[in-house]
């Protein structure tokens, strides 16, 4: 069942990737395909759907191999998360008939999908903590609001790109290639990770935790940063310069920061081959594209979005929580972030609709609150020391 469950994920990624090709076929059909879809992106929605099957097929054989949720790691709990981006795009699709969504979802989808494969995919025992039915709950809810919220990043991100100037330097050019650099970052650790695995690479420190007690941590990349008062225990291995907080974890940190460094030799090297903004260069792709219906998208994406990510991410959440720890609230970081979340979705449904902020100034923030989101699910969950650290 686990090796179906695999092969499942693979069937689902190629033909994302499949896809992606069919839809950048139909954006070249220069009908109005608003009204009627070419039958390029008849095909290629056909596929896409196919694909979410097959992750869908993922899903539930997994779940059956484990006996619970799949929802419980960083690997399970990302993929889940990508299925749901698809799913929501799926929606959107057929609501608005908008090709170039599936030309910039689909390789989203796929960048998270091996971002996943990065961390350990083996089926492991629930803690304790995790044995009750409020995992599937809690954690199903929250993946499918934030990615029906992730939604209105693609949509600004489109918005953005067709109506920027890109033929002048300004602070929108700047901070729009600033998204386009981190979406490089995160396939720098997709490549920096997959080859230090391939050079089996492994060194093991002994280190003293918050609790004060001495454990071993082992890192997968060359140390940068080291654990707090660590001990690097194999031989011939890089030596850590910088040592952090014990509320850090060192060993994530460290692959933040190499994704960092390997995002911009690999950004440098596109602007290279470019020889223009990755911005710009994306920007030919959006010209058949009406900014007022990619506006409406995004904001429906955060309408659709918010009342569930409200349900999954704050009032199960709290359910739960006065389950397992008799309270509601403790102001862990995860929480913290929820909340932080859930604020700035609910400012931009205010912005948009008693202050006007349509266009430009939605798609912004569109893009700032996917920011949130994965900042939440990467900095928080893998670096930030907390009583969800198990993710």
């Amino acid at each position: 069942m686990v090796a179906l469950s695999s092969n499942l994920l693979y069937a689902a990624f190629l033909l994302y990737l499949i896809a992606t090709f069919l839809f950048g076929g139909a954006i070249r059909d220069k009908r109005r395909q608003y009204e009627k879809p070419s039958k390029w992106a008849t095909v290629a929605i056909t596929v896409t759907i196919l694909g979410f099957v097959a992750h869908l097929g993922y899903f539930v054989t997994r779940w059956i191999a484990s006996e619970h949720a799949p929802v419980s790691n960083m690997f399970e709990f990302i993929t889940a998360f990508s299925m749901m981006f698809v799913l929501a795009f799926i929606i959107l699709y057929f609501l608005y008939k908008v090709a170039i969504l599936g030309l910039f979802t689909l390789p989203i989808t796929l960048l998270i999908i091996a971002y996943a494969s990065m961390f350990p995919t083996d089926i492991s025992p629930l803690i304790p903590a995790l044995q009750t039915d409020w995992l599937a709950i809690h954690v199903t809810t929250t993946a499918l609001g934030s990615a029906i919220l992730a939604s209105s990043f693609i949509a600004g991100v489109i918005y953005l790109l067709r109506s920027v100037d890109q033929t002048k330097r300004s602070k929108e050019t700047f901070w729009l290639e600033v998204v386009m650099y981190t979406i490089v970052a995160t396939l720098a650790f997709v490549v920096v990770t997959s080859v230090f695995r391939g050079m089996e690479y492994e060194a093991v420190y002994k280190w003293v935790d918050k609790n004060d007690q001495e454990v071993e941590m082992t890192y997968n990349l060359p140390s940068i940063v080291g654990p707090h008062q660590g001990e690097l225990l194999t031989k011939g291995k890089m030596e850590a310069f910088v040592e952090v907080p014990a509320i850090i974890a060192a060993g994530k940190l460290n692959t933040v920061i190499w994704s960092v460094v390997t995002g911009l030799f690999l950004y440098g090297i596109l602007r290279l081959i470019l020889r223009k903004r990755i911005a710009a260069a994306l920007q030919p792709l959006t010209k058949n594209i009406k900014l007022d219906l990619v506006d409406e998208i995004g904001y429906r994406s955060v309408a659709i979005g918010f009342p569930i990510f409200t349900l999954g991410a704050l009032i199960f959440a709290m359910i739960w929580a006065q389950i397992a720890w008799t309270r509601f609230w403790g102001w862990d970081p995860k929480e913290v972030w929820a909340l932080i979340t859930w604020l700035f979705y609910a400012a931009y449904l205010h912005l948009r609709l008693s202050k006007g902020w349509h266009g430009e100034k939605s798609a912004w923030l569109g893009v700032i609150g996917f920011g949130i989101i994965i900042f939440n699910l990467i900095f928080v969950n893998l670096i930030i020391a907390g009583l969800h650290s198990y993710a």
